[in-house]
């Protein structure tokens, strides 16, 4: 009895560690190798400069995932979708558990538009409206803080002033 046992446990641990092996695999090739990379990014408003510590999202993966699963984000951190060129964004809350400010920003760094207090897991679409360069997501309440505006200037090396 405690033989066939064994060899019951011995199969089921087999199969966990080459599903463990499996779900490596896919990763490595998907490239999910960790956090985005993290940078400054200011924002200038009549307030004054507001300094957030940046996950830059710029790879499919980390553009498709943004703050997905996140269960808090720090008042000083953000996250910038970086496409590489000049989109219509249309963005959703799927999977996204906090609430966020999205901020439209254009090639040259100036703040198109912003949508506010966006609702957890929603797929409602939130789009930008027309081309702009990229999204910065803040968490909910960020934009009434520092006074955000349209016209407002981010500064981060993707901007060209």
């Amino acid at each position: 009895m405690l033989v066939g046992s064994l060899r019951g446990f011995a199969r089921i641990l087999m199969l966990v560690l080459t599903m463990a092996g499996f779900v490596k695999s896919v990763n490595a090739q998907s490239g999910s190798i960790g956090p985005a990379p993290i940078e400054l990014v200011t924002i200038k408003t009549q307030k004054g400069e507001f300094k957030f510590k940046t996950e830059i999202a710029k790879t499919p993966i980390t553009l498709q995932r943004g703050l997905m699963f996140r269960h808090r984000l720090p008042q000083d951190r953000a996250m910038l979708f970086d496409w590489g060129r000049d989109i219509v964004a249309n963005m959703w809350m799927k999977n996204t558990i906090i609430s966020l400010d999205m901020i439209f920003i254009s090639r040259k760094g100036i703040v198109t538009g912003f949508k506010t207090n966006t609702v957890p897991k929603s797929l409602d679409v939130i789009s930008s409206g027309r081309p702009i360069a990229a999204v910065l997501e803040v968490v909910a309440g960020t934009a009434a803080r520092i006074g955000l505006k349209p016209g407002d200037r981010v500064t981060h090396t993707m901007f060209k002033p």
